[in-house]
């Protein structure tokens, strides 16, 4: 893995936009946050960065990585700039999908922005919580 790369999860109801539909699409630019804080994670995402790719609500679990192909530019949905995308690149899927009931019983994961801002959409991942996460989901990268 490189130490230079960042990780990310996404959020992300399958009924709006599923994991199959990113793959099928092929690259997407990220839209629709209007949470400061997760709008924030966006411009701090780099190009090569990777992104978990997590369907909430139903399903509740990560389904696959993803690659910032673009940073942050102004979101082209809303004409207010203080709104930004990044588009993403459908990368691989999860070998086993991690649910949200495997990340909470794992001691290693307590403290993930998953668990502890559940409503955040846009979270950044450490290096030892994305390991975590690849060895739960057996996925090499």
């Amino acid at each position: 893995m490189d130490n230079k790369v960042s990780f990310w999860l996404v959020k992300q109801e399958p009924s709006q936009y599923s994991w199959e539909t990113f793959v099928k699409d092929g690259e997407t630019y990220w839209d629709g946050v209007r949470n400061y804080q997760a709008r924030n994670n966006l411009k701090s995402m780099k190009k090569g960065d990777l992104v978990f790719f997590y369907h909430s609500v139903t399903g509740k679990d990560i389904k696959g990585i993803a690659k910032v192909t673009r940073e942050a530019y102004q979101d082209p949905t809303i004409d207010d700039p203080r709104w930004v995308v990044v588009d993403l690149k459908p990368v691989k899927a999860l070998t086993h999908p991690v649910t949200l009931e495997d990340v909470k019983i794992h001691k290693d994961l307590q403290e993930i922005a998953l668990v502890r801002q559940s409503r955040l959409s846009v979270m950044p991942v450490t290096k030892k919580e994305s390991r975590i996460i690849l060895q739960l989901s057996k996925t090499t990268i």
